[in-house]
Parts: structure tokens; sequence; C-alpha cells
């Protein structure tokens, strides 16, 4: 399974999770079809069937994990440097570390319905108290409709609101799908199969699987989609949920909006209906409000708090419910896309009042029909946003719920519509305000640059018998190497959502062998023979595969050392020496996030950089392209960083071809 996976996006500090291919495609073969205009499909196994039978997270061994950070940090540091961090790391394994790593392995067996990483991992972001704004709510945005006049602004909106709530219903129904990474789709992804299975009690289903080399994944994160927010709090945030209500909210031009979208028999209104709102709100002709209250989640975590209960306490406070609990946020912009810089900061923060950054998603439409999702990550990791992304965008490209000459509903929409107004003293002006400011200063701070290399892509780098991702990130390295002169700390993220409650895990991809074969190419790649380098980037190949298997079998080190500080912390033990090395917050410093992703979907992502002096990386490996999306601060040149990357991979793909042409 692990050496088969795909990227998605990052979490704090980093890129998002790898999944399985599965999740990236259409091949899922659906048991019954769509079912009416109510669901997606109806799946003859129930969606949480595989659930209860999990496999657990593993703890790994001390001394493997050790063992795995050192190796880690041996590219970062130079032979003092290494000595000193190696002693800690050794007087760790055999002291305090081995308290710890007991106690874990004690508590872990105490909470078998868990993983160890899922509560310290939903701490770690809900009590982070910066803005979740550039430094952790990602983007990723739809290829348009393949029907030109289907991206009309109004229909695709529709559209995609109807597969949304479509999805919805499928989901809490019990009809979706289960995720499921199949090896052998032939034997697993069948007919047969599904009846079989169906009828295989849950506590044991995913035994059954197993034996068919099929591997269900975790989707315990999945009720979060919908009805979800984000509620700041002092010190540590609160993630709000409540599947009763039936509204959808719509922000246009920093105004709120909302609107029954289901009735209350459950049932999804209307299309045409959902059509006259949208018109009636895009129609709408009110200004943008003077104190637009969208600013506030982009502000610090606890200043936001600080400002929500003076809302509550001015009498806010049912409008606030009604936008906490709403469905999903849809955001109307009302301007087209001018280019591929402009598409990725406007998905990414936007004007600071049209998004409402603390819920579980923005579905986001420009004036042209270009779409995209922003997410919120405390919640999840993203194996759910993508797979509600694919399935949407099947659905209402496949599926339509109206076309272009569809009329709107004769509705009365001035009723079914209620704009949603805020009492706003003096204090929340002014907080309004600064968040303004404070927002527009920062991402004025940030740049996009992206690039294609377009000489070859997945099949080239397969047909050498190479990883692609482990190509493109040795690409990376080089590129940092001649622009910089360094290897940094490098993160890439692994889903572990094989495992009941398994969060991420992570890939370092910086390695002694990409720090060897990046020296090679920028300071000494004329004294050595193409079949050298080649010999190089393969090794650097095979090692990256290795790493990659160990993340998605649970058994890197990253969550294992994290998990362990996080026990230190909760029982008020002095910090251990180990994590007061300087070697430690340097590995931890992820100056290069990078993270893939592969969709029929997904026209591109991106994220910001998750430290002051890093590159957001975000990159796609296509059959014959490879495109990167890249963010920086004023501190890093992200132009000259992508010249620097198209430079390396014409320098791996000359000694690939030349190579190949030996032989």
């Amino acid at each position: 399974m692990a050496t088969q996976v795909l990227l998605l996006f990052r979490l704090r500090g980093a890129p998002a999770a790898r999944l399985p291919p599965l999740l990236a495609g259409w091949s899922r073969s659906y048991t019954q079809g769509a079912v009416g205009s109510e669901y997606l499909h109806r799946s003859l196994v129930p969606t949480m069937h595989y659930q209860k039978s999990l496999p657990r997270l593993p703890i790994p061994k001390l001394e493997d994990t050790i063992r795995r950070y050192l190796n880690a940090q041996k590219p970062l540091l130079n032979d003092d440097q290494f000595r000193k961090t190696e002693q800690l790391a050794v007087s760790f394994e055999n002291g305090i570390g081995r308290e710890l790593h007991e106690r874990l392995v004690a508590q872990d067996k105490q909470n078998k319905h868990t993983s160890y990483i899922s509560g310290p991992w939903f701490d770690m972001y809900l009590k982070a108290r910066e803005s979740v704004v550039l430094n952790f709510n990602p983007f990723m945005v739809f290829n348009p409709d393949p029907k030109a006049k289907y991206n009309d602004q109004l229909t695709r909106a529709t559209n995609m609101t109807v597969s949304a709530l479509r999805f919805l219903k499928t989901l809490r129904a019990g009809f979706l799908e289960p995720e499921v990474f199949h090896l052998n789709p032939s034997k697993s992804d069948t007919q047969a199969f599904k009846k079989f299975i169906r009828f295989v009690p849950s506590s044991l289903s995913w035994f059954g699987a197993y034996m068919v080399n099929a591997y269900p994944l975790d989707m315990s994160q999945y009720f979060r989609l919908f009805n979800s927010t984000r509620l700041p709090k002092r010190d540590k945030d609160e993630l709000f949920t409540d599947e009763k209500e039936r509204h959808l909210l719509v922000l246009r031009k920093g105004n709120f909006y909302i609107f029954d979208a289901i009735d209350k028999d459950g049932n999804i209104m209307k299309p045409s209906e959902i059509q006259a709102h949208l018109k009636y709100i895009l129609s709408d002709d009110s200004p943008a409000p003077a104190f637009p209250l969208a600013s506030l989640p982009s502000e610090n975590r606890d200043t936001w708090a600080l400002l929500r209960q003076e809302l509550l306490d001015n009498g806010n406070e049912e409008a606030l419910r009604k936008v906490d609990s709403a469905i999903f946020c849809l955001c109307l912009d009302d301007f087209p896309i001018k280019d591929l810089t402009h598409l990725s900061h406007t998905m990414l923060h936007g004007d600071g009042i049209n998004r409402w950054y603390d819920k579980s998603f923005n579905l986001i439409l420009s004036k042209d029909g270009t779409a995209a999702i922003h997410f919120e990550h405390s919640w999840g990791d993203g194996v759910a946003m993508l797979r509600f992304q694919n399935e949407v965008f099947k659905d209402s490209v496949q599926s339509p719920a109206i076309t272009p000459e569809s009329q709107p509903a004769a509705v009365d929409s001035s009723k079914a519509v209620q704009k949603l107004h805020f009492k706003l003293n003096d204090a929340l002006k002014e907080g309004i305000t600064k968040a303004k400011q404070h927002f527009d200063a920062t991402v004025k701070t940030l740049t996009f640059e992206c690039v294609q290399f377009k000489r070859g892509g997945k099949e080239f780098l397969k047909k050498q018998k190479l990883s692609p991702d482990a190509v493109v990130q040795l690409a990376f390295q080089v590129a940092f190497l001649r622009q910089y002169d360094q290897t940094v700390a490098t993160y890439e993220s692994c889903s572990t959502a094989a495992f009941k409650h398994g969060r991420t895990e992570t890939i370092r991809p910086a390695s002694i062998h990409t720090k060897t074969c990046a020296e090679a190419l920028v300071k000494k790649s004329s004294r050595r023979s193409a079949a050298e380098l080649w010999q190089r980037i393969a090794e650097c190949s095979k090692y990256h595969a290795q790493l990659t298997k160990e993340a998605a079998m649970g058994q890197g080190f990253d969550r294992h050392l994290f998990g362990l500080r996080y026990l230190a912390e909760s029982m008020g033990t002095p910090l251990p020496s180990l994590y007061q090395d300087q070697a430690y917050e340097q590995i931890n410093h992820n100056i290069l996030s990078t993270s893939t992703l592969s969709s029929p979907a997904v026209n591109m992502g991106g994220f910001g950089p998750v430290v002051p002096d890093g590159f957001g990386v975000a990159y796609g490996v296509h059959d014959d392209w490879i495109g990167c999306n890249v963010s920086a601060y004023p501190s890093r040149n992200a132009e000259e960083f992508l010249q620097s990357v198209h430079k390396s991979l014409e320098d791996i793909f000359n000694i690939l071809e030349s190579t190949q042409v030996d032989s």
C-alpha cells in the first residue's frame, strides 16, 4: 500500500496527507448508480461498515524512532552539531525517553477506541493562536466544467450546491461508498465482494477486505464536513457541529445571507428554488459593509475570541449561531480571475471580507465561474475534503441539477432569503478595523509564483523505474542548494488513515542521499559520468520510497516524538534535553513545506509558507508535465526558486535521457 500513495494538502507546519490513488480518481465502482436526485449513489456496503474493525495506529519502537530521527538530522548538521545531537538522543532513549515511551504505550492500551496521536494533534491545532489564514487553511481549485456554458456563476453555484447537498445526504444516510484502497480491484472492487462483505460483522469486516488486498480507510472525520465551524476561545478553540440545521450561508460583498437548502422533511430544496435564491443574492445591490464582520476570523485567535464574546454580549448570539451552524459557506465573488497568481491569492485569502475562514469549508465561485474549496484544517487532514471535492465535481458535471437555460422558480426569495445583520458597538467596530488592517498588511507580503515543466512527467519517470515524487523532491533539494547553498528541513506529510483515528506521519525528503546527489549535480556535475549521476538519483528514489512506506505504516519518528513531548508537558515533567536541542528546533522549522495533489477534479492548489523564511510548495506530477505553485514572504524569492527548480529538473532529465540513449 505505502509505495503507491499520493499526496494531498498540508497540515500545520507541513503539507497535508499522502493518499491512495483511489481518492484521486473516478474508477470507484458504485453499487447501484445514482438514486433519484437526493443521493449521489447508494452503496451496497454501509459507509461506516469498516470503521469498528480498523487496525490501531502502532507506536514505533523507541530505538527505531531515535535511529530515524538521527538519519534525518545528518544532512542538516555539521559533524560537531551531529555528535551533540546524537548524545542527547541516546541519553533520551536510555533515560526519560524510555519512561515516557512506556507510559505512552500503557496509556494507548487503555484507549483502544482511538489512536495515540489523535487527541494531541487536535490540541496542537486548536491551541495554536496564529491566524488560520495563510498559516493553516489551504485551497484547492476545481477544474472548469468541460461544458463551457455551465461555468456561468449562477449555473455552477447552483449545481455545485445541489451536488454538495447530495453528498451530505448520501453520507448521513450511510449510502456513501466506504473509502477503500484497492490493491487488487478486480477482486475487491466488485459487486460480488460487496454483496459478501456487507454481511460480515463490522467487528470483522476489515479482515475480510484485507484478505482480498483491500485497505479500508478511517472515515471518522467526515461528519465535521457539514454544519461545522471552529469557534475561537481563549487559549484553545473548540469545534462546533449542529447537524439539525438546514440552512446554507452565502457571502457576497461581505454581506451575510441564509436560506434553507433542505426542507423540514429532510429533502433537498428544488434546484430551481436554490437557483432563484442565489440569483436574488447576486442581484442585491447592497454595498459592502463599512465594518465587514468576516475580517474577524482572520485575527489572532485570542483577539478574535475576545471580540466574539463582545459580539455575543452585544446581542448577536442568534446571528452568529446561524453562521456557525450553516451547512457550509458559499462565497460569491464579484470579479473574474485574471491569471494564476490572482487565482492563488483569491482562493487562499481573498479580500478578507467575503470568506468565513472558521467554517469547515468555503465553496468559492468567482464571477467567471472559477470554483475552489478553501478549508479550515483543525477538524481533519484532507481525506474527507478531497473525497468531497471529487464527488461534487463528478456529480455537478455528469448529473447537473440545472442547465444554463433553466429558469429559476417563481418564488418570493425576498421572504425565503434572510440577510443577517450584526449589532456593532464602538469596540467591535475598532476590532474589525484593526483586523482588516492586520489582514491587508500580512497578505500584501505574500507572493505566489508558478511554473510548468513540460519536458516530461510521471510516464517517463516510471519507465526509468524511478518514483516521480522522489525525483521532484530531489529537484527541490537541488534547487535550494543552488539558490542558497544549504540543505534545510523539508516536510512531506503522509496519511495514516489506514488506521483507526490515524492522522498523518512525516516523510523527511532531505536525506544524506539527496544531499550527496544535489552536491554532485550543483558543484561537481562535470566530474561525474551520467551513469554515476543516474545511480545517485536511483538511490534517492529508493530511499524516498522506503521513507514513504515507513510513514504510511505509522513508522516515522515525528509523531512519536511529538506524542512523547506532549505527554511530558501534560505530566508537568521538565522538558527533556532532546527537545531543547537547537537541532530539534531546526528540523521542525520547515523551510521547504511541500505538497502534491493529483485528481481529475482539481486544477491546482496552494498554501502559505509555514515559517516566515520558508516556501509553500504545491506541486503536481502529471503524465507528461510537472507543475509547481510556490508561495513565499519577502525573505525568500519564489520566482528565483522556481527558476532553480526548472533548471534542476532539466539537469535530472538530461541525465536520465542520456543514460537511456547510452543503454
